[in-house]
């Protein structure tokens, strides 16, 4: 005679270990990507944070021997300074989420609604988190003798490097699809590393940033993607759709092919 009793019953359900990766169990899934997403904004964000904060002496020197090099550097090479003013200006915060709002309205009029909300959510918490953190941490900017940018508001972390990292991870994650696995998908990629690289060394060029600032907004920008490409991810697993590696496949590869599916 067999039993069926509790026991039975409890060996029959997937361990907690199984079901918080498993599509099936859609809730563990999604709180597995959610602390996935919490751990890559807590620990590197804010440990640079607090040491911003605590006013670490290793940091400010390497920051200041950085700010000094650099601003020797754009003092010597007007051409330079221009480059980097042209730059920092043409892929500020404010271009950038025009250019995002364009994306958006492109993935409606393909019917493609959730990656562009996906899309606006991104930009939109990114965009609200930089303000906020700068009045948190109240960091001034770098001050010089002779400079040659200026810049209004608190330092840390960097909105340019964060909006810049945002901007990039929505070009790379929504457009990878359409680049295939040739000469295109280099491009890319190479796009979106440049659009982050050069915007953020722009700032600590000009004398407007220090480094701190620029690998924060870094660090947050590239966490913000991971969290909203997680939600995203939970989504598609909750509804059936087959499983994506973001980094390789975009978020919504379907939406290539045929935009009424997402």
């Amino acid at each position: 005679m067999s039993s069926s009793g509790p026991d039975t019953l409890a060996s029959d359900r997937p361990s907690w270990q199984r079901r918080r990766l498993d599509p099936d169990h859609s809730l563990g899934l999604r709180l597995t990507l959610a602390v996935a997403a919490a751990f890559l904004v807590l620990v590197p964000f804010s440990l640079l944070a607090l040491l911003v904060l605590g006013a670490w002496a290793p940091l400010h020197r390497l920051d200041m021997s950085v700010t000094d090099a650099l601003h020797g550097y754009a003092l010597d090479h007007p051409a330079w300074v221009v480059v980097m003013r042209v730059w920092s200006e043409v892929f500020a915060p404010m271009p950038l989420r025009v250019a995002a709002l364009l994306l958006v309205i492109w993935l409606l009029r393909r019917k493609a609604r959730r990656l562009a909300a996906w899309t606006a959510t991104t930009m939109v918490v990114g965009g609200l988190m930089g303000p906020l953190l700068k009045l948190l941490v109240g960091r001034d900017r770098p001050e010089l003798l002779d400079p040659v940018a200026r810049a209004a508001g608190y330092s840390f972390p960097s909105g340019h490097a964060l909006n810049a990292t945002l901007a990039a991870g929505v070009l790379l994650l929504v457009f990878l699809p359409y680049a295939g696995r040739g000469v295109r998908r280099v491009v890319l990629w190479v796009v979106a590393v440049l659009l982050t690289v050069v915007t953020g060394l722009s700032r600590v060029a000009l004398g407007v940033h220090f480094a701190s600032d620029v690998v924060g907004g870094w660090l947050l920008g590239a966490a913000v993607v991971a969290a909203t490409a997680a939600a995203f991810t939970s989504w598609r697993a909750h509804v059936g759709l087959r499983p994506v590696r973001p980094a390789r496949d975009g978020i919504a590869p379907e939406v290539e092919r045929h935009p009424d599916a997402t």
